[in-house]
C-alpha cells in the first residue's frame, strides 16, 4: 500500500489575532487565522477524503482548495509582488487555469498540504518588511501590498466556507 495515500492531515490550532493591532499586524492576523482555518477544515482527513469530491458536477475538494490557495499564494506575493528571483507558476499555463483541482491525487496530499505551508513562508518572507502602501504592477494597474493582503483574505474566507460544506458532505463535522 502507498504510505501517503493513508496520511492524515493533522490537527491545527488556530492563532487568536489582536482586534486593535496596527493595519499591518491586523492584516497578517487574518490571512493566518484563515490560513490555518482552511487546514483546521481538513485536519483527521485522509489523503484519500482530502481528494473526495463530495459534490459533483462540482470539481471542489479539499485537496484541490489547497493546491488553489498555494498556486494564489504563489502568484500574488511572489510572481507579482516580489523583486527577487523570477518564480515559476505552480502549474504550467498549458494544463488549463483549473489544473489545481481537476489534476488531483491523494497519493500527493502529504506533499500539497506540505507545498501549502512552504508558500506560507515564502509569501510572509515577501511581504516582510514591506509598506502596505508599496506599489507594483498587475496587468497595467497600479496595485499596493494592502490591496494583496485584503484579496487574500477574502479569497481564503471564501474558499474556507467552501471547506465548511465539503467537509460536512465528507463525515458529517461542522463548525468553524
Amino acid at each position: 500500500m502507498n504510505n501517503t495515500a493513508v496520511w492524515t492531515a493533522p490537527e491545527v490550532e488556530r492563532p487568536d489575532g489582536s482586534l486593535t493591532a496596527p493595519e499591518a499586524e491586523l492584516l497578517q492576523g487574518y490571512l493566518d487565522f484563515y490560513r490555518r482555518t482552511l487546514l483546521f477544515k481538513c485536519a483527521g482527513l485522509t489523503a484519500e477524503q482530502l481528494a473526495e469530491r463530495p459534490s459533483p458536477p462540482s470539481n471542489l475538494s479539499l485537496l484541490g482548495l489547497i493546491r488553489h490557495l498555494t498556486k494564489v499564494e504563489r502568484i500574488w506575493f511572489r510572481i507579482h509582488f516580489a523583486d527577487g528571483d523570477p518564480v515559476e507558476p505552480l502549474f504550467a499555463p498549458e494544463l488549463g487555469k483549473d489544473a489545481d483541482f481537476e489534476l488531483i491525487d491523494p497519493a500527493d496530499a502529504q506533499a500539497a498540504y506540505e507545498g501549502l505551508i512552504a508558500e506560507w513562508k515564502l509569501s510572509d518572507a515577501a511581504a516582510a518588511g514591506r509598506s502596505l502602501d508599496e506599489r507594483f504592477t498587475f496587468r497595467g494597474t497600479e496595485s499596493t501590498l494592502r490591496m494583496i493582503y485584503i484579496h487574500m483574505i477574502g479569497e481564503y474566507g471564501r474558499h474556507c466556507g467552501h471547506a465548511d460544506l465539503l467537509r460536512e458532505q465528507l463525515d458529517g463535522v461542522t463548525g468553524a
